[in-house]
């Protein structure tokens, strides 16, 4: 009889299994799977957040789901997983901000602000009694004319991107980065990108109630969310392009039966 897997290696987050893993670490990266799609996109003129911030129930107020946050003048960050320890995390963000601020008179660039953060994932990965932090963090900035994306994870690990998914459509998300994104992308074209990507990891079910997207554009260096009217434009336009290139299918397919006659 084989010995189960894990055999108990799970229990505790200070324990290696014989094969090097830390279970409970793992876990809390499924934490971050089953959550909402979060997006984050760098452009040549800023950055974008999305988000889908689908509810399970009619009777909930869309406005009081927040998934994208303002952790500084020049930095925002979109999350997924529990959103309890996402709202524990963004504080911690905020705190490390303003204390980055009063010690040096500037503001905190956002690869410092992304490390901070990690140490204090890390930390809790090391640390018998507590528990890793189920929920990962999409974090974009603009600092010194430079626009810089970073991804965390509940081991503390961080990797900066030029275009990542977190949560449950990421997959959807990262296929479609990697067919359409270009190093020299504008801040429109980014936004257009982003909302694509949460179009196709949300099975096609995309509408302003559900899509929530900030920006930091290079210009100003500011955080900005798009207003609901904005939001809609890009996803009407989106579902236009899309029901043009259905119609261009279906002649392309009728011209053919047409000449096999």
């Amino acid at each position: 009889m084989q010995p189960l897997q894990n055999a108990g290696y799970d229990r505790a987050i200070t324990v290696f299994s014989p094969d090097g893993r830390l279970f409970q670490v793992e876990y809390a990266r499924e934490a971050v799977k089953r959550g909402t799609t979060s997006i984050g996109v760098k452009s040549s003129e800023g950055i974008v957040l999305a988000v889908d911030k689908r509810t399970t129930s009619n009777l909930v107020e869309a406005s009081s789901i927040e998934k994208i946050f303002k952790i500084d003048e020049h930095i925002g960050a979109a999350t997924s997983g529990l959103v309890a320890d996402a709202r524990a995390l963004v504080e911690r963000a905020r705190v490390e901000a303003q204390i980055n601020k009063i010690t040096y008179s500037e503001p905190i660039r956002v690869e410092s602000l992304s490390k901070k953060l990690c140490d204090m994932l890390q930390l809790y990965t090391q640390n018998g009694g507590v528990r890793p932090f189920g929920s990962a963090l999409i974090i974009g900035g603009v600092y010194d004319d430079k626009c810089k994306l970073f991804e965390t994870d509940p081991s503390g690990a961080l990797i900066e991107y030029k275009a990542t998914a977190i949560g449950s459509g990421r997959a959807a998300a990262m296929d479609i980065f990697e067919e359409e994104y270009v190093d020299d992308i504008t801040l429109d074209g980014a936004v257009r990108l982003a909302i694509n990507a949460i179009h196709e990891a949300t099975d096609h079910e995309t509408t302003s109630n559900n899509v929530e997207i900030a920006v930091i554009k290079k210009e100003d260096g500011k955080y900005k969310k798009l207003s609901h009217e904005d939001v809609q434009k890009y996803i009407d336009e989106l579902l236009a392009e899309e029901e043009e290139a259905e119609d261009e299918v279906v002649e392309s397919e009728e011209d053919s039966e047409e000449d096999e006659e």
